[in-house]
């Protein structure tokens, strides 16, 4: 007997198509959301016969699983019905009186009362966003930017500016200049976004002599600054440089993440704020998840509490340190012509292409050829930055991250034959959806 309705089908809604028949009824935020290139990238980068120097994903064989399985098991068996239960909006106070150890190894002075957990530091840039951006309202970003903090600022509206970056991170002269010309132009400048240490994607590090520069700017104007800092204790040389929110406490946000230095799939993540601020937070917090996961929060105190998280940082640093060099020097070798950054520390290098060549027409080719990379258009809220590639390092094995190299180099080799004989690069017409079904030469 069917089950189908009898009454007539309801007209779409005004505005809808029939692609969507719900178009017309989207928020007017909604419009402005994109898929992110990266994304877009994992069904192909994924399979084994592709080399992706594409994502940011940390090497996790490198975790001592056994130890961190048996800890788990311990957790679950003595504090089961604790972890599996909801927990407290501001996250497990003592998973936050571990992080302020944490941050205290760049020279941040807190309380756990300063901290809120977020599921992954991704949220807490929604979260952020959420509680000071008014759509209109300005957002100042480094030029490049990391491509999942434009995705959040776009999402509620704001206004992304960008600042130029240099070898020693962002550039104050330009910061100031901008900051001067938006206030005359009478636009509201909210938030300034920097990834100070390791940069992604640019490879770069905001350098000491800066950073009383960079706050005292934007204190002059107003501006509360967001310190993303995932990838800053793993530099390959030294100690942990002094965190931006060390320098002043009522200015500075200040994002950190498990994700890089233990493990993304726990989606553990913070905010460190001034008092108002972590209220507001955590009643944004509240509202969007109610608690961030118990079980997560504990597994990850467990993990803090009864294995050498510093050691195993330690040897990240140094798994990192020759996947880098395997990097630079494969580089070297096969691309001569084109030029990058040699980070001192996390994830990433920043490639630019030789003369006349568009990293994101170039990509479908690059699939085809067996290697994935980010091109730099991802990283730019105006879509500039054709002319240059992410390269992620963290990964591939310092073989594949040569062979990737290899694979990548002839790539360019064959745009810039295509460039000198028919002027342009990349195949007619090709976009990411080329990328998204990469055809049988992939299957």
């Amino acid at each position: 007997m069917s089950t189908t309705p009898t009454h007539p089908a309801q007209p779409a809604p005004s505005g809808g198509t029939r692609l969507d028949p719900w178009f017309g009824a989207y928020a007017e935020r909604a419009h402005g959301m994109r898929a992110s290139e990266i994304r877009a990238l994992f069904a192909v980068a994924n399979r084994p016969e592709v080399v992706s120097l594409a994502g940011g994903m940390p090497y996790l064989e490198g975790l001592p699983l056994d130890t961190i399985a048996d800890a788990m098991q311990r957790l679950v068996a003595t504090r089961g019905t604790t972890a599996l239960q909801y927990g407290s909006g501001q996250g497990a106070e003592e998973l936050r009186e571990r992080i302020i150890d944490i941050v205290r190894l760049e020279g941040i002075d807190c309380h756990p009362d300063d901290v809120v957990v977020t599921t992954g530091s991704q949220q807490a840039l929604d979260l952020v966003t959420r509680i000071f951006i008014d759509p209109g309202d300005v957002v100042v970003a480094e030029a490049p930017s990391y491509v999942g903090a434009l995705g959040v600022f776009r999402s509620y509206q704001a206004d992304i500016v960008h600042v130029p970056l240099d070898e020693h991170g962002l550039v104050p002269e330009a910061l100031e200049e901008t900051l001067t010309r938006l206030a005359a132009e009478g636009r509201r400048v909210k938030l300034l976004y920097t990834v100070p240490n390791f940069h992604n994607p640019a490879g770069v590090t905001m350098s000491l002599e800066r950073r009383p520069r960079i706050l005292e700017i934007a204190q002059r104007f107003g501006v509360l600054v967001i310190e993303d800092n995932p990838y800053g204790l793993l530099g390959f040389d030294g100690d942990p440089l002094p965190a931006l929110r060390s320098l002043d406490d009522d200015g500075v946000l200040y994002l950190g993440s498990f994700s890089k230095t233990f493990a993304p799939g726990y989606r553990v993540g913070w905010v460190v704020a001034p008092h108002a601020v972590r209220e507001k937070l955590v009643l944004a917090s509240e509202s969007a998840i109610l608690c961030p996961s118990n079980a997560s929060q504990l597994a990850i105190a467990t993990y803090l509490e009864t294995c050498d998280w510093q050691g195993q940082i330690k040897q990240f640093r140094e798994l990192y340190r020759e996947r880098r060099d395997a990097m630079i020097g494969a580089l070297s070798e096969h691309l001569p012509s084109a030029s990058w950054t040699v980070p001192d520390g996390g994830f990433y290098t920043w490639v630019k292409l030789p003369d006349g060549l568009d990293a994101r027409s170039m990509l479908p080719r690059a699939v085809t050829a067996r290697v994935a990379y980010v091109p730099g258009t991802a990283f730019y809220a105006d879509g500039s930055g054709a002319d240059h590639v992410r390269l992620s390092y963290c990964f591939p094995t310092p073989e594949r991250i040569r062979e990737g190299v290899r694979r990548f180099a002839g790539v360019v080799s064959a745009e810039r034959d295509l460039v000198e004989i028919f002027g342009t690069s990349g195949a007619p017409d090709s976009d990411l959806t080329d990328v998204e079904n990469p055809g049988p030469n992939l299957a």
